[in-house]
């Protein structure tokens, strides 16, 4: 049959010939390509964890911006240490997961919403939580609360496998089609009640867990591997904790971290919630600075930097305050943000703390808030005039912001005076978050006696 595809001589034979390479040519050439395809499948199941990892990083080079928020705003704050987390933070592009019209804060240390009364943590948090995974090629993890799909991106570049749960469809779908476009294929997504888990897919080397229920679900802890190490904020409402859990023989130990503030998981985790904020009678936790926790930060506040908790004689009314340092600048670099510089401090000391408190606009009109100050050298930092000593932010049932207040702004040196602020709350507020400390100046503060009560 060979010899005949070059047989020339009679034209029965030479039609014969062009028939077969009509027909043969196709089936050589799709066995061909089978061929390469499936040595390209062998070759990429062969490749080590590692190998994969590394063949994931190459597809995401280092952004600019992003590694400008690295080097400026993360790594100057302390706590960061892995350089496999730290280098994966300065190549995803997190503007891919912002809404368009938050795209100019994307590449700034704050929480973002995203819509359906869900929030994009800030990067600092992000990678903070993801340190506490110890993340290894060959990992297998879960996560809970997919939301933007910013983590999960994160996640993607320092495991084998994500599968991630969204109970918002619209979220879900959204971040779904936003990873598949930028190739993360090592991530699947779910639509569904993350307190429930993903028991098909268990067990898991490690899950973290982007919202908060009040005590950590049964089916999670079930779901992870023994040895398996699970990252969680625990709590009320507006007080939350991290808890670094591992199993060991079979069950959970559990080392608080530090306080935080995430949105609450929703679905039976919210249906089995014991304790509920009163956002009839906003009030604060720890305003008083009299208990700490062991690292010394305060009881009741989140997100807590360079900040000390003193014992003083000379305080207006008691003997506890904080006191907030943050150093002059020295320097400026630029970064890009909707094709604009902007300036940023090298580094960005942060000097702060944050709390955040339910208030219903329905039934609350208006809050007074009192505190006492002091200061040493305070200076607006540079493209700033005012110098606040706080911030109240509150935010509607969806979690935009909806109105923004500051509070006790100051300059220079002075000694104790007492701040003092009625505040109107708009109708559809439903939450509201209070900043205290040194936003946007340099030097040092004393903060004394924080309180928040409604005004009838």
């Amino acid at each position: 049959m060979l010899l005949m595809l070059y047989f020339k001589p009679f034209p029965f034979f030479e039609g014969l010939n062009i028939m077969l390479r009509k027909i043969l040519f196709p089936v050589f050439a799709c066995f061909f390509v089978a061929a390469i395809l499936t040595a390209t499948i062998l070759s990429q199941e062969n490749r080590t964890p590692e190998q994969q990892r590394a063949n994931r990083l190459q597809k995401f080079p280092v952004q600019n911006q992003a590694q400008q928020m690295v080097d400026h705003l993360l790594l100057p704050q302390g706590g960061l240490k892995n350089p496999e987390v730290i280098d994966v933070m300065r190549r995803v592009p997190r503007h891919r997961f912002v809404p368009p019209l938050h795209q100019s804060a994307a590449y700034w240390d704050q929480a973002i919403a995203i819509g359906n009364a869900q929030t994009i943590s800030p990067p600092y948090i992000v990678a903070f939580m993801t340190e506490q995974l110890a993340p290894k090629p060959s990992d297998k993890v879960l996560e809970i609360g997919t939301g933007s799909g910013y983590q999960a991106a994160v996640l993607s570049l320092l495991v084998n496998e994500v599968y991630t749960i969204e109970i918002v469809e619209p979220l879900g779908k959204q971040a779904q089609k936003l990873l598949k476009q930028l190739g993360m294929d090592n991530i699947h997504v779910k639509i569904g009640d993350g307190y429930q888990g993903w028991s098909e897919a268990s067990p898991f080397d490690s899950i973290i867990v982007t919202c908060s229920p009040e005590s950590i679900p049964q089916p999670l802890i079930d779901q992870l591997r023994e040895g398996g190490r699970m990252i969680i904020p625990i709590g009320e409402r507006f007080q939350q904790s991290f808890y670094l859990c591992k199993k060991v023989n079979g069950k959970l130990s559990k080392e608080r971290l530090t306080q935080t503030l995430f949105v609450p998981m929703t679905g039976e985790a919210e249906e089995q919630r014991a304790v509920q904020p009163d956002a009839e009678n906003p009030t604060l936790v720890g305003g008083h600075f009299d208990e700490v926790r062991e690292n010394g930060t305060p009881i009741g506040w989140h997100y807590v930097r360079n900040v000390e908790i003193l014992t003083v004689n000379d305080a207006p009314d008691g003997t506890k305050i904080a006191r907030f340092t943050k150093k002059t600048e020295q320097k400026s670099s630029a970064i890009q943000t909707d094709n604009k510089e902007k300036n940023l401090p090298e580094p960005q000391i942060v000097s702060q703390m944050r709390q955040g408190f339910a208030v219903d606009g329905r039934k609350v009109s208006k809050l007074e808030i009192n505190y006492w100050i002091r200061g040493q050298q305070l200076v607006a930092r540079r493209g700033h005039v005012m110098t606040p000593t706080g911030i109240i932010a509150f935010f509607d049932e969806n979690r935009r912001q909806i109105d923004e207040i500051t509070l006790g702004s100051r300059k220079g040196t002075f000694s104790w005076e007492k701040v003092s602020r009625n505040i109107s709350v708009k109708p559809e507020t439903r939450e509201a978050v209070l900043l205290i400390g040194l936003p946007w100046a340099t030097g040092q503060l004393d903060v004394h006696k924080i309180e928040i009560r409604r005004v009838d």
